[in-house]
């Protein structure tokens, strides 16, 4: 039920939504507000345990002004109850011949996805990421390098460009067995070709450490009050001269703000949940450490209640 004007009853009532007639009907004085309404929901029910074979989709995806046919070509599937294989039958020899020139962007595009998916990463940064591939795909320059880690650095740049960054080991983590040397080998590449074609340096965006700080606190279990203090203590790290990279200050707050709750974290399980090595935590926090007292937030934790911080 939802509230909408009624002419007659001269106010905001609640309506009722015919679903079989497509009329919204007011619900104190029974008057059609609204007929023949459009249902824009879809007419089927998909279920998970369902073959994929079955799609009652009558339509294709969007249209993608990346591919060469916009993504508007025919595929002809397998037909429902065939036997054998199917390429082996002269429909499938004819699309197997048929010569895609998009086929390897296709595949790119549906691994980008993957990726994304894995992430937890929003629509844009993947059309963005499959945009910079194409570009880079489109100079011919990027035969013979390893594919997964061209596309694995395409997301990275994306992200970074969104002002949604991860860090190089949550993109490794999803990278197909791409590792840390090779995407970012492959990042500065790609940064390379694309200020060759735009004769301008690549916008790549800044990173900050309250980026990455919310997530780190998420996979630690932390509580809303810490979360808040933390978010607090890295924005007030951003006025100091600390000479630390954006993702070693997040763990090096982290750490610092755990020791003052009643729920602390092992310097291990915040190296697993931030992708940071102990001992890069520890130096961090060394630095972090003579500034306590104007990091953490007084609400949070007292000067005399600082004095529970372990020394660097």
């Amino acid at each position: 039920m939802a509230d909408a004007y009624c002419s007659d009853c001269k106010r905001s009532t609640e309506v009722v939504f015919d679903h079989s007639a497509g009329d919204t009907v007011c619900s104190e004085c029974g008057l059609v507000l609204e007929a023949h309404s459009i249902d824009e929901t879809s007419e089927w029910r998909t279920f998970a345990n369902e073959s994929g074979d079955n799609d009652p989709v009558r339509v294709g995806g969007p249209s993608n002004p990346l591919l060469t046919d916009g993504g508007l070509s025919t595929v002809i599937s397998k037909p429902n109850g065939a036997s054998g294989d199917f390429l082996s039958s002269s429909l499938g020899r004819w699309q197997n011949r048929g010569s895609n020139p998009d086929r390897s962007l296709i595949q790119a595009f549906k691994t980008i996805a993957t990726m994304s998916d894995r992430l937890g990463l929003v629509a844009t940064i993947k059309d963005r990421a499959n945009e910079i591939y194409k570009k880079v795909e489109d100079q011919k320059s990027i035969r013979g390098r390893n594919q997964d880690a061209i596309l694995a650095a395409c997301l990275y740049i994306a992200c970074r460009q969104e002002d949604k960054p991860r860090t190089v080991k949550e993109i490794c983590s999803v990278a197909n067995g791409a590792t840390k040397k090779e995407i970012g080998r492959a990042k500065e590449y790609i940064v390379k070709q694309m200020e060759i074609e735009l004769g301008q340096s690549m916008e790549m965006g800044t990173i900050h450490a309250g980026d990455f700080l919310r997530r780190f606190c998420s996979h630690l279990g932390m509580t809303n009050q810490a979360v808040k203090a933390a978010q607090e203590a890295v924005q007030k790290s951003e006025e100091l001269d600390i000479r630390r990279s954006p993702i070693s200050v997040a763990a090096a707050v982290i750490y610092m703000i755990t020791q003052l709750s009643d729920e602390k974290k092992l310097l291990r399980d915040i190296s697993i949940a931030t992708g940071v090595a102990e001992g890069t935590i520890r130096n961090s926090y060394k630095d972090l450490y003579p500034y306590a007292v104007r990091l953490i937030p007084t609400w949070y934790a007292k000067e005399e209640e600082l004095r529970n911080l372990c020394s660097p």
